[in-house]
């Protein structure tokens, strides 16, 4: 577990689903903006939110956390390192928050301790975000941390019906060390 002041990163618990699942995967507007694939309806019981479809613990190559309130151990989001690529080093980052937890300065501590996994745990180079271009409060986010905004990808992601740019954001270990 990965212990911030107001939030932790720990396992998926089968109990984390159901909350995790209806606020982030049914709600489809938040859902076509955190994923690229299209949605489509998918039981609990299927949920890309289970522990057992996305633990990370069979999968070096993603580390998949429920976000908890340090208070209560509520869940308030999910969060993963992806992507990891052992060889050169590097891996993405996302996370998503319950809208009620949104703007309340949750995103800032998570992408912290994700920095800090990558980092110190994985002993990784570089992490590189991706967000879509007008997510300010994740850019804002990405650039708190320490991150560089390298690139635009223009028109990249198909979005609830128009194509939309997509912000790409990297930190290197050295850098992040020293902020």
């Amino acid at each position: 577990m990965l212990r911030g002041e107001r939030v932790v990163l720990r396992a998926r618990r089968d109990t984390d689903v159901p909350i995790l699942h209806t606020a982030l995967y049914d709600d489809i507007a938040t859902r076509v903006l955190v994923d690229g694939r299209p949605w489509r309806p998918v039981p609990v019981d299927q949920s890309p939110y289970r522990p057992s479809m996305d633990d990370g613990g069979t999968d070096d190559g993603r580390a998949t956390f429920t976000v908890a309130q340090v208070s209560d151990d509520a869940p308030v989001g999910a969060a993963s390192l992806w992507g990891i690529d052992s060889h050169n080093r590097l891996g993405h980052l996302g996370m998503s928050l319950l809208p009620e937890y949104r703007g309340r300065g949750y995103g800032s501590e998570v992408v912290q301790l994700l920095c800090r996994y990558g980092f110190e745990l994985r002993g990784l180079h570089r992490l590189q975000l991706e967000t879509l271009a007008d997510n300010a409060a994740m850019m804002r986010t990405a650039a708190a941390a320490g991150f560089t905004q390298e690139g635009v990808l223009r028109g990249c992601a198909w979005v609830a019906g128009r194509f939309v740019d997509e912000a790409i954001y990297g930190l290197l270990a050295d850098e992040w060390r020293s902020g």
